[in-house]
């Protein structure tokens, strides 16, 4: 029998609702029960594909090809469960499938409505490709109270008379703000926001309550008695130093022994919680440090490039080091003379992924600074391609290399690529197509050279890596390239796409076409991001035997 418990927030957004489910979905694994995790999204966009990284941060990719809510990397990174398109559904998607089916006709007539049509819709999306799992936990963006989520908790009301109260439970996280002139914890907004969801008619069995300091148990019992929950079922979410940390916080208020008390299961022995110990001490008492120059273009907006500062932080925990980040805006350093000053004492430098021309100069200008000066360098899709023209220029004297993401070249470095292959099937896009959908997205294998330095990080050479890009490395440029000092080594299986370059005679530096940050888990860091932080690691010894 499989349970439902549902997610919800009140009073602000941001409170971490994506957290707080991953983190209960460890709490249930190790108990050895069967997780999986899904997001509904109350936005009308499809999915977050063509969203600006500022509006929503981060798309996380799947294996299956879907553009997701960044809140899906941290079910991965929490759960090691690989996430299907199933596990994120939008209001954009709800309703473009329930109109294409009216215009099929497949409501043979009826008056297509929000009830039932809709949250039949919503429902089963929620149900759907869940068998042998015991808990489902699914998260409901937004706020309680918003207009665009309405109908997802109408769903949810009705769900739980489909499936049963005995099979369903509600988990909604509130705000408990400090006010330090009355100095003490208000519960009021808690109340009305718990109000609001009973409007709805949905009763929370558990209130998560954010706040930035321990809650007195006068204002625990009060909570419990106007918002109709028992005092135990009032868990006190605490700030906490790294999110890694919050399995361990959230058991230790006794979160995951009321869930499996309200289901009527055994909850008296303690979860084996060694993992995540193991990982926090990690995080807290390295025994080095390193400093990464991130060369970005949405360092405004860190959300952006979520899974990648946690792969970073994964691998400092693998090399038993802190990482500390250095977020640089790209345009900065098309000035040269900024260079120097902002990439000087850097371990390490990594061009991350982007879309659009604005900053593509200051990447590659941080990409010459690694390869001259030997400092290791990690370049990720667009980073790699960024490297590839970076050599083209530099190396192999095609000074007009570019990109044709950029507008018309003479030497297209980098190029759109209209066909490729999807396991049996051929897959094609258009120049002025529709960008949603349209890229090369999801996972693909790729083939390494034996005897490379990619592929003694692996310990392989047959690998499969999560993709999301629209151009790649134009594989006519590799004969001219490999003339210099750059080797392609890895490439599509079919030998049409390149997947990585590196230059065997640096310390470390390798460019990737896909996201390797996607499949870091902090009790399983990627390969990648161990041996980059490892090279890293070492040139900080170096520097330091130096001075």
């Amino acid at each position: 029998m499989t349970r439902f418990v549902f997610v919800t927030g009140g009073v602000v957004s941001s409170l971490g609702k994506g957290i707080a489910s991953a983190a209960l979905a460890a709490l249930l694994q190790a108990r050895g029960h069967k997780v999986r995790i899904r997001k509904l999204d109350p936005y009308l966009n499809v999915d977050p594909g063509t969203m600006s990284p500022y509006q929503h941060g981060e798309v996380f990719i799947t294996d299956d090809g879907a553009e997701t809510d960044l809140d899906l990397g941290h079910y991965e990174r929490f759960t090691g469960e690989h996430a299907r398109r199933s596990d994120n559904t939008t209001t954009g998607r709800i309703y473009s499938n329930v109109i294409a089916r009216e215009r099929r006709g497949d409501y043979l007539g009826a008056t297509v409505q929000v009830i039932p049509h809709i949250t039949d819709a919503i429902k089963e999306a929620v149900v759907s490709d869940t068998d042998g799992y015991d808990f489902v936990l699914v998260e409901i963006g937004g706020t309680v109270g918003d207009i665009e989520s309405l109908p997802f908790l109408e769903a949810i009301r009705q769900l739980r008379n489909d499936l049963g109260h005995e099979n369903t439970m509600c988990v909604h996280l509130t705000l408990l703000p400090y006010i330090p002139s009355a100095g003490e914890l208000k519960t009021k907004p808690t109340q009305h926001s718990v109000k609001e969801l009973q409007n709805v008619g949905l009763q929370p069995q558990i209130l998560l309550c954010r706040s930035d300091r321990p809650i007195p148990q006068t204002e625990r019992q009060k909570i419990a008695s106007f918002c109709n929950v028992r005092p135990e079922a009032v868990i006190a979410a605490l700030d906490v130093d790294t999110i890694y940390a919050c399995p361990i916080a959230y058991h230790e208020q006794g979160m995951d022994r009321e869930v499996l008390r309200y289901f009527g299961l055994p909850h008296d022995t303690a979860p084996d919680l060694s993992r995540w110990e193991k990982i926090v001490r990690g995080v807290r008492e390295p025994k080095g440090e390193v400093r990464i120059g991130i060369v970005g273009k949405y360092t405004a907006l860190l959300d952006s490039y979520k899974s990648l500062a946690e792969a970073l932080l994964h691998g400092g925990i693998a090399q038993d080091v802190r990482v500390h980040m250095n977020w640089i805006d790209a345009e900065t350093l098309e000035d040269p003379t900024q260079l120097e000053n902002q990439l000087r004492g850097m371990d390490g430098i990594l061009v991350p992924g982007g879309f659009g021309e604005r900053g593509s100069e200051g990447k590659i200008n941080a990409v010459r600074y690694a390869r001259e000066n030997r400092i290791p360098f990690l370049g990720i899709c667009f980073g790699m391609q960024m490297a590839v023209i970076e050599c083209a220029r530099s190396l192999a004297g095609l000074k007009k290399a570019s990109s044709t993401e950029f507008g018309p070249t003479e030497e297209p470095l980098v190029g759109l690529m209209t066909e490729w292959a999807r396991g049996t099937e051929l897959l094609r896009r258009r120049e002025g197509g529709d960008l949603g959908g349209t890229m090369r997205v999801g996972a693909y294998p790729a083939k390494l050279v034996e005897g490379s330095r990619v592929a003694a990080i692996y310990g392989k050479t047959d690998i499969r890596e999560r993709h999301r890009h629209r151009w790649e490395v134009n594989v006519h440029y590799r004969e001219v390239l490999e003339k210099t000092s750059l080797r392609f080594s890895g490439m599509s299986p079919d030998g049409v796409l390149p997947e990585v370059v590196e230059y065997p005679d640096h310390p470390w530096f390798i460019g990737v076409q896909y996201h390797p940050e996607l499949l870091s888990k902090p009790f399983d860091p990627h390969p990648l991001f161990s041996g980059f932080i490892g090279a890293a690691k070492k040139e900080h010894q170096t520097r330091e035997d130096k001075a």
